[in-house]
């Protein structure tokens, strides 16, 4: 095992962290009120007795920039983590389905899925990760040099306390960052650089979000208020889900 220096990781995220920013910028800027307005719950918001356009507007607008950029980093931390295990373990981005890093480790060859945090999906989606293993552990099996192959879905963040789950191991936390790198302390030592001239990035993003939430707002009275601008809730509902 090699070592992975502070100064490495740190040169590698501030290469790379500038894509995530942008891509935040780019999802952002393509944003459609309407097709925004067609993946979210109207009934939750009419429950939480949201009564003004702007309110509403704001909530729906959040509510799917977060899922997407957690989503965007998530493709991020996965790049770091494969960067970190090339340095450490001469780990490499899997060519297999649903695989993305495989690994040698104390004379067991690691196949990883990785997931920012561990309550990332539904049983179908689990049962998905776990075909995938066994077809990547079949393909690897038949190399006589790769006998004792071992699934794991990793999660940059978070705990797994019982982490043997049958088919896999699920390491989250801590336990991943440790078990990638062979440092303890690598999931504090990630931290830091991730700042990385943070405040300007997102100043320029809230000045964009600033004009797409107006431009939302906008629209949204437009076409789905009454004339005392009052939030139609009929026409809203018949719009999200209706038939026609």
């Amino acid at each position: 095992m090699k070592s992975v220096s502070v100064e490495q990781i740190t040169n590698h995220i501030e290469a790379n962290i500038p894509s995530f920013h942008q891509r935040r910028l780019e999802k952002l800027a393509g944003l459609k009120l309407r097709k925004v307005l067609q993946r979210k719950n109207p009934y939750l918001f009419k429950a939480k007795n949201v009564t003004s356009a702007p309110e509403l507007v704001k909530g729906i607008l959040d509510a799917h920039l977060s899922s997407q950029e957690e989503c965007i980093f998530g493709g991020f931390l996965e790049g770091v983590a494969v960067f970190i295990c090339e340095q450490t373990f001469a780990g490499r981005k899997s060519s297999a389905e649903g695989v993305d890093l495989e690994f040698e480790r104390n004379g067991i060859y690691y196949i990883v899925s990785i997931k920012s945090g561990p309550n990332w999906g539904n049983s179908s989606q689990i049962k998905k990760m776990v075909q995938n293993f066994k077809q990547a552990k079949r393909v690897l099996g038949s190399n006589a040099a790769r006998k004792n192959v071992v699934a794991v879905n990793g999660c940059c963040y978070g705990v797994e306390h019982a982490e043997e789950k049958g088919d896999y191991l699920k390491k989250c936390g801590q336990s991943f960052w440790s078990f990638i790198s062979g440092d303890e302390n690598l999931y504090t030592t990630i931290i830091v650089p991730l700042g990385h001239r943070a405040k300007e990035h997102n100043d320029k993003f809230q000045g964009e979000y600033g004009k797409v939430l107006t431009r939302f707002a906008k629209e949204f009275t437009d076409d789905f208020c009454r004339p005392d601008f009052a939030i139609d809730w009929d026409k809203l509902l018949r719009f999200n889900s209706g038939r026609c």
